[in-house]
């Protein structure tokens, strides 16, 4: 479940290894980049984590970062 904290959604996600989390990764990339909305992430072995935020809206959620985070929930 996306939480929010700080203004903005945050998540972490777990997976097998690094392999799944970096192809996870790549995944999201391609999803970001055709809505033109890229989140702030890392990754530290098996885990990905995310923070959205629209920078255009002043740092604020918004319905660009509730879209972003759908479409990265259905990827898993």
């Amino acid at each position: 479940m996306w939480k929010e904290e700080n203004n903005k959604l945050v998540k972490t996600f777990t997976f097998k290894d690094f392999i799944e989390a970096f192809g996870f990764m790549g995944k999201v990339a391609i999803v970001a980049e055709k809505m033109n909305h890229h989140p702030n992430w890392s990754n530290v072995y098996n885990r990905v984590s995310f923070e959205l935020t629209t920078h255009d809206a002043n740092n604020t959620i918004t319905d660009k970062d509730r879209k972003l985070a759908a479409a990265i929930d259905a990827l898993v």
